[in-house]
This record gives structure tokens, C-alpha cells and sequence, in this order.
């Protein structure tokens, strides 16, 4: 065999490969992507049966029931169109978990129509400020600004750019 007949079969064997593994790792990702979708997507069937898939929205106030005995925790999801979804979860809430705010829930529609998360994960306030800068501001006498960029921040920190 000539060495042109064995450098092309080189090639060819490395391209398989590079493909078959590409197709391996395409494989074990899909298992793991979970699209956001809005109640209103999911109440109209725009969302695949017995797909995973995050559910963001407002908790609705006064939705939240937790359970005496067990873990369990149920609460309304709804949109700004009116569109309601309750979710259970039998995990933890996260510490941010507020009615009124924002929350983004991973699971699946069951078949009585709730939403059974398996992790729920609530989005911090936006006027969210850490406690060093909080204090600086404080000692200097003056309220945080409303559009301060990383450079304002960076100044009265003290840090280098």
C-alpha cells in the first residue's frame, strides 16, 4: 500500500471519528437542554407532552400553600396575561422565593394539568447591591445612584481597572 492510499485512510478514519463522537456528545446534551416557556405556552400546547422544561413567571400572591407534614410546597405561576399554572415541588425553596417575584421552575406537566418542578430557583431583586459597596456608600454619607456603571463602582471601591 502506498503511503497516498494511507495517509487518505488516515483522514477518512479521523473524520468518522470526530463525527461519531460529535453525534455522541449531540446525544447526551439534548437530554439535558430545558427551554423556558411562559404559562401562556404551555396552556396553549405549544410545549411536547412529557417534555422537561422550565416554567418562568410571577408567583401569584397569596399562592403559596406549604404543607404541615411534608416538604411539599404548591404555588401559582401566572404571566401578565392572566394565564395560571400551579406548580408542586416536594425540594427546598430557595431563600429569594417571594410571592410577588420572579421564579423559574424546572419540570413536567403531569396529566392533572400541575406543573411538578424538581428544582425551583428564584431571580434576585434588580436594586440588588453587595454589602461592601453598601457600606462604603454609607460611611460617605450618599445613596447609591440610580445608573451607576462597573467604573463608578470600581472607583468608589477602591479597585483597580
Amino acid at each position: 500500500m502506498k503511503a497516498r492510499n494511507k495517509r487518505i485512510i488516515f483522514v477518512l478514519l479521523a473524520l468518522v471519528m470526530v463525527g461519531a463522537a460529535s453525534a455522541l456528545i449531540s446525544q447526551a446534551m439534548k437530554g439535558n437542554l430545558a427551554y423556558l416557556h411562559t404559562p401562556e405556552e404551555v396552556l396553549t400546547g405549544k410545549v411536547p407532552k412529557d417534555s422537561v422544561f422550565r416554567l418562568g413567571g410571577l408567583v401569584k400572591e397569596g399562592s403559596l400553600k406549604r404543607s404541615e407534614t411534608e416538604l411539599e410546597a404548591r404555588f401559582i405561576v401566572r404571566d401578565n396575561r392572566g394565564n395560571e399554572i400551579t406548580v408542586v415541588t416536594n425540594h427546598i425553596l430557595p431563600d429569594l422565593f417571594k410571592e410577588g417575584k420572579s421564579q423559574v421552575s424546572r419540570g413536567k406537566m403531569g396529566d392533572d394539568g400541575l406543573f411538578y418542578a424538581d428544582e425551583v430557583l428564584a431571580k434576585h431583586d434588580s436594586e440588588y447591591m453587595p454589602a461592601e459597596l453598601k457600606d462604603i456608600l454609607d460611611k460617605e454619607h450618599m445613596s447609591a445612584p440610580a445608573n451607576v456603571d462597573g467604573s463608578e463602582i470600581k472607583k468608589l471601591t477602591g479597585q483597580k481597572s
